[in-house]
This record gives C-alpha cells, structure tokens and sequence, in this order.
C-alpha cells in the first residue's frame, strides 16, 4: 500500500511503494495547466496551502474541486459522505474563479469544504442521519454555513454523523457507519473514526476535504479529531450561532471546524464565528484574528495539569502522551503546574442527564405532522407513536426514554435539578483555576486510540459513553477546548492532547496548541481504500 503524498513535520517522509520519497505539495506546487484530475497533490494540500497557491493564482479552484470531487468517489468505502453535491460544488468554485481573478477574493474563497449533515442547508437535503428527518429539504440556510459561502468557500457534500449527533463512534447513522482511513498495524479490521462527527473527521484524514463545519455537544469534534490525527476546536459556547443547526442539547451544543492544522482550523473558525440576533445564546463579540494567534510565543504562560483526569485503568500511552505534552509546553516556555478540579468525576453522569433532558424536549416536535417521516395510524396518537418508532433509531430512543424519565414528575429533583446543580460546581472549578493565572488546562483528548466498529455499540451503552470522561467538562462549563495530535500509539493509531481553555480565548488555545502541533507534527493514514 502507498503512503499518502501529505507533506509530514516529524518522523521519515512518506515513500511510494518502490520505497522511494513521494512527491509533495511544497515539492511541487501545482500549475493551472495540468489535468485537475491527474493532480493527486492537489488533495495533500492543507487549507492554507491551498488558500496561499489560489490567492497566488497557481491553481484554480475548479481544480482543486475537481480533485477532491475525484477522491470522494475513490473512498466509498469510509461512507464519509451521505450527500455529494458536485454540480453545485463547481458552481460555486466557478464564482470563486471570478472573484480571484478580479482580486475580490473573501477569506475562505474557492477552498472546497464539508458540511455536517446536522447543518441546514438550503435546498440541499438535510436529515440530521435520521429516518425521521428522511428526505428533508430546508428552504432557510444555517448561518454559520451562511457565514463560510458569504467568504467564498465551497460546499462537496453533507458529511455522516451519529443520528441527531448522539453517538461517540459514528455507528448510529441511518446511512450506515463510517470507517475511518486508519488503521492498526499489520491489521485490516476497520476502526471508528469518533463520534458524532466521524464523516468530518475521516473525511478530512482521508483528504476528501480541506475542512469540515462540525457541532460538539459532549466531545463531538474533540474526539473524532484525536481518533483521526487531525485538529479540532469547540469553541465557547455562544461564539457561534446555533440557529439552523438541527438541534441536540441547547445549552450544550456548539459549531465549531475540523482541519488538518491549527491554522487551518483558526482560519476556518474566524469565518464561522460572531453574533447572530436569530440565536439568543450567541454573544455579541468580536471575532479576533485567530490566524495571527498561531505562532506566537508561549512563553510566561502556565499551563494546569488537573490531578483528577488520571482516571483509574487509563492506559500508560495516554499518561505518557501527556506528560510529552506537558514537557513540549514547558520546553516552550509555558509553566506547569497541578491542580484541582473536584467536581470532575461527577461530569460524565451530570451529562449524561442533562445532554437526554433537553434531547427529549427538543425531539418532541418530531411527530410526523409537519414535515419529514409520516407513519399513518387509526388515530393521531398512534401516527405519533409509529412515526417515532420507525423514525428514531435505538440510540436516540435510549437518549429520549432517558430524558423523558430524569424530567417527569417524581423524578425531575431528584436527576436533573441534581445535574444542573452539579454542573454549576464543575464551572466554578474551571473559574477557581483560571483566577489563580491559569492560561489553559492540558488533559489527554481520549481515553484510548480508535476502537473497532461494534466493539463497544452491541454492548453496555455506558462503555460508550465513557469515552467523553475528558470532554464534557468542557461544554458543561460552556468552555473552548481544542485537540491536537499528539503522537501514535503501539498500533500506529493516533493520540490527541487536549486544551481547555478561558471563556472566548480561543486565541491562547490557538497558540498553545501550534506549539504542540510544531514538536509532536502531521501524521497522515495510508490510503488502502484507493488499492
């Protein structure tokens, strides 16, 4: 098998079969003159790359979408997609063509980009991977997609994720579960690549895309990054608007981008952000330059190490990887120091009531009367009842009987008051921390590498459901996290280290999370579904 032609930071450059060094993007920049379609490299190039060789008019961005429409028909196999759009791709490519040439180019203009099928988008199917949504087409656009096409980018598709975004491995899609581009050593069984944005993360591992607009609700880009060697961010909550995004968890859900680097993602954040009067939750701000956060020096910054993210049978990779992490930051300049976060352990079971409550209540305007999935019945209840059941698959019923229970009469004081009051305590911890000087809090992204697929979905639900224990302190604290490679384990899988930080410093996690990116590097799967 080939390696990929993905230009690589640390480690042996990647080698063609022969054994030979592949070419790269930065060996051999593409010309306007060759066949889109014989460019490969075009595909290895990152966001930036891309952006740079547009602006400079080395390519054009037909090209580039000719190239990554022509790698998503190679990778059927990984089902990243669950809607190609390549016609309204290449008109809107075209529209960026003429923009460049007229020196009118926005931020993100010509560059091709995936959509999580969880974003509405107008007069494009939108079903959030559930039946229930079954043939949806939104006439209204989200406005955080609205903000990426208003700078020029380009839509490939809508991306797979777990249906109604309820899942940690991407295998609860009515379309079928993703596979991800990696894969262990010496091994063919086929991983999950995170959840629930895991056609976003494999779609752009894979270079199918050169970003993805994804949503966290518990981890729901943090870990599919980590679990692809790819860079994610959940920003705070409120920097983007949630309006037009199908929704999970209200006060816990947040766009945010997946991309290859940390730049890319700063790029691709900064269009996506700022306020929006449509959604009451999104604060009024202004949007920095992520950008030129990247790069900057970390030095005199302090970095906190929580004692209680040790958790107990964590593997000895994941508190080696940290303590790497930890080592780079300080070779830096950044100072370590331990600290507290008490409330910590009881984040995983306070989600787990509060991201169902607000599931149940959110998913009751699914009732088949007003648009997508109708099943008849003798009376309106049992149409109710038929819709639901043949509309929702088992996850999201589990989520929503779990919900309906913590909120019902009897109930409601003991679960959710409980979780809310928990949570309030796992913000105040995080606040503590941050009075003291803290700039960040650098945890391990995830328990574990990639898991295979139905090794954890046939069993204990719970098994699942712990592989968001460093996560969701972030969104139930409303904080930015971001997720950066960190390494690979035994098996040739990928690791990721975790940022947390300040409320609307994204910026800090920007630069921290660069410093990382500069010693651990790129890592990139070989392409075995192309052979």
């Amino acid at each position: 098998m080939a390696s990929k032609k993905r230009k690589t930071t640390k480690g042996e450059p990647p080698k063609t079969e022969k054994g030979e060094p592949a070419k790269t993007a930065a060996a051999a920049p593409p010309t306007v003159a060759a066949d889109a379609a014989e460019k490969t490299d075009l595909t290895a190039l990152t966001l930036t790359e891309a952006r740079d060789a547009l602006r400079k008019r080395e390519l054009t961005s037909l090209e580039l979408t000719e190239a990554h429409l022509a790698a998503i028909e190679k990778a059927g196999a990984l089902n990243a997609f669950v809607l190609e759009t390549p016609e309204h791709a290449r008109d809107m490519a075209k529209r960026a063509d003429e923009k460049l040439a007229k020196g009118e180019a926005g931020p993100l203009e010509g560059l091709p980009i995936g959509v999580k099928d969880i974003f509405a988008t107008r007069e494009v199917r939108t079903t959030a991977c559930s039946n229930i949504l079954s043939e949806f087409v939104p006439v209204y656009e989200s406005t955080v997609t609205t903000n990426l096409w208003r700078d020029g980018a380009v839509m490939l598709g809508k991306l797979n994720n777990d249906e109604f975004a309820m899942g940690s491995s991407n295998e609860m899609s009515r379309f079928g579960p993703v596979v991800s581009p990696w894969r262990r050593k010496g091994a063919e069984t086929k991983l999950v690549p995170g959840g629930s944005s895991g056609g976003g993360a494999a779609a752009v591992a894979a270079d199918l895309c050169l970003g993805a607009v994804s949503t966290d609700t518990g981890g729901s880009i943090r870990q599919p990054a980590a679990f692809t060697g790819i860079v994610g961010i959940k920003p705070t909550y409120g920097r983007c608007s949630r309006w037009g995004i199908v929704a999970f968890a209200s006060s816990l859900d947040q766009a945010g981008p997946l991309a290859r680097t940390v730049k890319d993602c700063a790029i691709l954040l900064r269009s996506m952000a700022g306020h929006d009067p449509k959604d009451t939750t999104s604060v009024n701000l202004p949007v920095p330059d992520y950008e030129a956060a990247v790069g900057r020096s970390v030095k005199g910054m302090t970095i906190a190490i929580p004692k209680e993210y040790r958790v107990e049978g964590m593997p000895e990779e994941i508190e080696a990887l940290w303590q790497r992490g930890a080592e780079w930051l300080r070779a830096a300049g950044a100072e370590i120091v331990e600290v507290s976060l008490p409330h910590t352990k009881y984040a995983l079971p306070a989600y787990y009531i509060v991201a169902p409550a607000e599931a149940s209540s959110n998913l009751a305007r699914y009732d088949g009367v007003r648009y997508g999935l109708r099943v008849p019945g003798r009376d309106v209840t049992e149409m109710y009842e038929k819709t639901r059941a043949a509309g929702f698959g088992r996850e999201v019923r589990r989520r929503v009987m779990i919900g309906t229970y913590v909120l019902s009469a009897g109930y409601y004081d003991a679960y959710y008051l409980q979780a809310q009051k928990v949570r309030t305590l796992i913000k105040k911890d995080f606040e503590d921390c941050f009075a003291r000087g803290v700039h960040a809090v650098l945890t391990p992204a995830t328990p574990s590498a990639a898991f295979g697929i139905g090794e954890k979905s046939s069993g204990d639900p719970v098994e699942m459901y712990l592989n968001d224990v460093f996560t969701v302190t972030v969104n139930m604290a409303g904080l930015p996290g971001i997720v950066v490679p960190g390494g690979l384990d035994r098996q040739g899988l990928p690791l990721g280290l975790q940022l947390i930080g300040r409320p609307f410093d994204e910026e800090t996690l920007f630069t921290l999370g660069a410093a990382v990116e500069a010693q651990a590097g790129h890592f990139a799967p070989e392409h075995w579904w192309e052979s």
